[in-house]
Order: structure tokens, then sequence, then C-alpha cells
């Protein structure tokens, strides 16, 4: 009985510090930009979103920041966003008018990077706010974590 005792004492004492060792925001990085190293496809080149397989790419279940943007006359942003499956929010975006009325401006081109889950809250707010994009991403409001300095995705040589 008394062994009973201390147990639910004891797990009284963890719920009481679990109140007060919240995970704290993570503070911002301001130091000089880090490379996210933004996959592109086996030519050097970013993926056309209309002619991407996320599957063949193996981006089922994988983690990441991903950045649409449209081409044309007037290149823009277009969406920033983080996911725990990339195979199936880009699939998803595919089928969301917000972002799909972009493919007629020249075309919509993706890039990805698997960046670590406690640092992408970080990652999608400096972008968001750097890149400014047509589709705002109504998740970035409630992301606690101060932005992290990352290399925007740019062509090879510019």
């Amino acid at each position: 009985m008394r062994g009973r005792l201390l147990s639910q004492a004891a797990s009284k004492e963890q719920e009481v510090l679990g109140f007060f060792n919240k995970q704290k925001p993570k503070p911002a990085y301001e130091g000089p930009p880090l490379d996210p190293k933004w996959v592109r496809n086996r030519n050097d080149k970013f993926f056309r979103l209309m002619h991407l397989d996320p599957v063949v790419e193996g981006l089922q279940g994988l983690s990441g920041v991903y950045v649409i943007w449209h081409s044309g006359v007037k290149p823009g942003w277009v969406f920033v966003g983080r996911t725990n499956d990339l195979a199936s929010t880009l699939e998803a975006a595919l089928d969301d008018d917000d972002i799909m009325e972009y493919e007629r401006n020249g075309g919509l081109y993706v890039t990805w990077s698997p960046i670590l889950k406690e640092s992408q809250g970080g990652v999608v707010k400096f972008l968001h706010d750097a890149m400014k994009p047509k589709t705002p991403n109504p998740e970035v409001g409630s992301i606690k974590d101060g932005p992290i300095n990352v290399i925007i995705p740019k062509r090879r040589g510019v």
C-alpha cells in the first residue's frame, strides 16, 4: 500500500514539475544564413510542381520545409510551409486553388529541405517573413520560435 502511495505521489510531483518545465520557444537565429541544401532534380534544376511524382522522389513520410513559387514575367513566391509528409502535402497542393491559380504565370516550381523538426517552425517563420508569399500560411502566426535565417532558394549562378 505504501509503495502505491509513493508511486502516486511521485506521479503527481512529475505532473506539477512538468507544468513548469514546458518547452520554451527557441530564440531567433541571427547569424549568417544557414544553407538548408534545397533539393533539385538530377539536372540541377528545381522541380516543376505539375511534373513532380512525390512517390518516385521518395517523399512519403519525409518531414521538411517546402517552398512553392511561380516563374514568368513577374516571378513570385506562392507558399511556404512545413509538413511531416512531403508527398501528401505536395499532392494536396495540386488540388489547392489558391496555389494552382499561379500555374498559368509561367509554371509552379517547388523545392524542399528535410530540416530537423525542432527547427522547422523558425525556418518557416523566417522564409514567410522574408518572401511574403502570395498565399499566406495561417500557421505562421502560431509559431512561437524565433526565425532562423536560411538561404532562400535561387537559380544557380544568380
